[in-house]
């Protein structure tokens, strides 16, 4: 559950970066000029770093030892992190790239996990 809860949040993350540009003129209008802003992002990322990692190291811990989901989920952040070092018009590619790592590694997760033999009463072969 906490894989498709952190895929959400990335895919909304991500989402609000690439829509950022566009509904930018609207926001004090409607109060929600926070949103524009770089620290709300690192925090979102932050929240969204810390889900990614406990629902990762529960996969990891429970059912199957694999450590490379983690590599996967702090390459796309360390990516997603780094996007305001960059022009503007290159953003949405780190922001793609960071948002497709992230969701990756929550989707190998969950299927190293339902791949588990222990998820089904038996000894996982790779414990």
């Amino acid at each position: 559950m906490l894989d498709r809860i952190g895929i959400t949040a990335t895919s909304l993350c991500a989402l609000h970066c690439i829509l950022l540009p566009v509904l930018l003129p609207a926001l004090p209008l409607l109060g929600l000029s926070f949103l524009a802003d770089h620290a709300w992002e690192h925090i979102f990322l932050l929240i969204t770093a810390l889900l990614g990692s406990v629902a990762l190291f529960s996969g990891f811990k429970k059912y199957h030892r694999r450590i490379y989901p983690f590599y996967l989920l702090f390459l796309g952040i360390g990516i997603y992190w780094i996007k305001h070092d960059f022009p503007e018009d290159i953003q949405p590619y780190f922001i793609v790239i960071g948002a497709s790592l992230i969701v990756a590694a929550h989707l190998i997760n969950l299927k190293l996990c339902n791949s588990c033999r222990e998820c089904n009463g038996e000894t996982c072969k790779s414990n």
